[in-house]
């Protein structure tokens, strides 16, 4: 595609890592989506388009789908010699085009900044809901142990990923999924991952990474099944004593505002709000 005279956009190629390492690593305009994998490793997905001015690429644009049906904007980028204004018009028709015939339904974006915040606003994105971060500080009594015999925590292993995207599946929404692949690049980052088995079934899980005060809680499931029987709390409360041995300051978790579920539990742990939130901005796909 041709956008004036100097601009180009195409598919990225492998040959282009090196160009968008130094995007992302050197210039002020870069949105990355929060997950566990880089935006370097989606390079061979599509979509994933660049944007040339004069032969050199100058922005990038990825949404690659997963789960099936939903894309999340991976990755933003934009040089200094270009507008994001300009870069986002020109990459973001191409990707318009490309998902009407891809069967992906709705993009979904978590924007950090304003400047692309503005963007998607202006682009027919809408706000859907918002994701609250809450932390729980070292020096909280935490509230009793409620675990019945019948239920054991233990430590996560590899031969645990089939069982753990099934209660993922089952738990979450689709955008809010997390696909295997995905999972297990999870668990191989992770500092503390335990699940829950009850008669030998895993019907829960946690995974946590470390931060500099302390931990993040960073994802947490249990099966619709086994919702309402104490599961989670007992996952989170095992979580927090594992952080405490470690001599962990903070831990932080995020969930979105509507889940209020979720929130009941971590503010029975003794987690608080903190004030901060993101917005999350979805464009459905007509």
């Amino acid at each position: 595609m041709k956008f004036e005279n100097s601009y180009h956009v195409r598919a990225a190629t492998v040959e282009d890592r090196q160009d968008l390492a130094n995007l992302i690593h050197f210039e002020t305009h870069v949105q990355r989506h929060l997950e566990w994998r880089s935006a370097l490793d989606w390079l061979g997905a599509s979509p994933y388009n660049v944007l040339e001015k004069n032969g050199k690429l100058v922005a990038a644009l990825a949404c690659p789908p997963e789960p099936p049906q939903v894309s999340w904007i991976r990755l933003f980028a934009v040089s200094s010699n270009v507008s994001p204004e300009n870069a986002w018009k020109a990459l973001w028709s191409t990707i318009e085009d490309e998902m009407k015939h891809s069967g992906v339904q709705r993009i979904v974006s978590i924007p950090l900044y304003n400047w692309f915040r503005n963007l998607l606003e202006n682009g027919d994105f809408t706000l859907i809901e918002k994701v609250l971060v809450l932390a729980w500080s070292s020096g909280t009594v935490l509230p009793p142990e409620q675990l019945s015999t019948s239920i054991n925590i233990r430590f996560m292993n590899k031969e645990d990923l089939d069982s753990i995207e099934a209660v993922d599946q089952a738990a979450f929404t689709p955008i809010w999924q997390t696909p295997r692949f995905t999972l297990e690049g999870a668990f191989t980052q992770a500092a503390i991952a335990t699940v829950v088995e009850i008669a030998d079934e895993i019907v829960g899980y946690q995974i946590s990474t470390t931060t500099s005060r302390g931990g993040h809680l960073a994802r947490l499931a249990v099966h619709p099944e086994f919702q309402g029987q104490g599961i989670g709390y007992a996952l989170v409360r095992d979580v927090l004593l594992r952080f405490i041995e470690r001599g962990a300051q903070s831990v932080t978790v995020n969930t979105q505002k509507n889940n209020l579920s979720s929130l009941a539990i971590y503010k029975k742990a003794g987690f608080l709000m903190t004030g901060e939130d993101y917005p999350v901005y979805e464009f459905m796909i007509k």
